[in-house]
């Protein structure tokens, strides 16, 4: 029979709330977690390129033929009032997609991590290799929850301030903007090598955080070269389109929308990966798990925010090679193998709202 768990002092958890989660000091019961998932007799670190590909290319087709119901249907025509939800639907489920391809081995499905980038990542405005470095950034030690961390929500919203909020509001709305000049402008990044580095460390992250600054190594510099030169001729054809008259000059502003609220979508999800409850200092790694999230309900904002299950989210987090294919498993196989009061099971939430109305209004929601 495993030892019983005793709650540890505040300080081995950082900022999150000693009395709301039980734990050990230090994290014993994080290695017990390891040892049970590593020791499983199925392998739940084994990717199906099957199911990778399958879940790939229906979201692509599915997509990728709502959109152009949406961008080909007469301006304000039901076909494109209809299209437009389907097609931002299944757009957020490829775009989705970006984690997993960030957190494949350097060698695994190398073909699938270039059919991901040509067909969805440069035709977005989201190629893997501005997403890469900030996300692993997130997972770092060194980061997580601190000011610099790219992807910590309450370093862009703080909760219960509404001026923040409006300000939040209003950075998500310019953001696909900034992100199209970006890509539109990427040759005048050359004209000098100090603007050079400023654009690859300040401007090549997907990220809201303008306080992120990203370490670029060689191998990032040729990556993000090559991405953005084809983003840039991507950014160059829509304008082309509409300036040669083969797109009318509503093209413009409807693929906005389409990417708008694809990119929202995607943020309301962040609203609740995490508790947010850091005070920006550095914490260790038990903290940086109970501050994370597992969202086991059924509901329908919780189904529609975190598709092929990245709900588990504080799973991966403890697990960040485990494939989004295996998370639902994995978890069951904890719940089932770790003791009634293991921490791990405090780590579920029964829905994205409760989460996200916190982050949103603060802990008094």
């Amino acid at each position: 029979m495993a030892a019983e768990y005793r709650s540890p002092p505040a300080a081995a958890i950082g900022s999150v709330d000693a009395g709301a989660v039980v734990g050990t000091p230090a994290v014993a019961w994080i290695s017990e977690a390891r040892r049970a998932v590593s020791s499983a007799p199925v392998d739940y670190f084994a990717v199906s390129p099957w199911r990778y590909w399958t879940d790939f290319l229906l979201a692509l087709v599915c997509g990728y033929t709502a959109a152009t119901i949406y961008l080909l249907a007469p301006l304000g025509s039901g076909a494109q009032l209809v299209a437009l939800p389907v097609a931002v639907f299944w757009l957020y489920r490829l775009g989705s997609l970006i984690h997993e391809v960030c957190h494949l081995g350097h060698h695994e499905m190398r073909a699938f991590k270039v059919c991901w980038n040509l067909l969805v990542g440069v035709f977005t405005f989201t190629p893997s290799p501005f997403f890469t470095r900030h996300h692993r950034d997130h997972h770092s030690l060194r980061m997580y929850g601190t000011p610099e961390d790219p992807e910590y929500v309450a370093n862009v919203l703080e909760g219960g301030n509404w001026r923040s909020a409006v300000g939040y509001s209003l950075f998500m709305l310019v953001f696909p903007l900034l992100v199209y000049l970006r890509f539109l402008l990427a040759p005048l990044s050359f004209l000098h090598p100090r603007l050079r580095r400023f654009v690859l460390e300040r401007a090549s992250s997907l990220t809201l955080n303008t306080r992120y600054r990203r370490r670029i190594t060689a191998f990032d510099r040729r990556a993000i070269t090559a991405v953005e030169m084809l983003c840039c001729l991507r950014a160059v054809a829509i304008l082309a389109a509409v300036g040669t008259g083969a797109a009318a000059p509503s093209r413009i502003p409807i693929l906005y929308l389409l990417g708008l609220s694809t990119f929202v979508m995607n943020q309301m999800r962040q609203l609740a990966d995490h508790h947010f409850q850091g005070d920006g200092t550095t914490v260790p790694l038990e903290a940086h798990i109970l501050d994370s999230c597992n969202f086991t309900g059924r509901d329908a904002l919780t189904w529609l925010f975190f598709p092929f299950s990245i709900r588990y989210h504080a799973l991966h987090h403890l697990f960040p090679s485990l494939p989004y294919h295996n998370l639902a498993a994995a978890h069951d196989h904890l719940m089932r193998t770790l003791p009634e009061n293991s921490p791990y099971r405090r780590l579920d939430q029964p829905g994205w709202w409760p989460v996200a109305r916190r982050t949103i209004w603060g802990a008094t929601a």
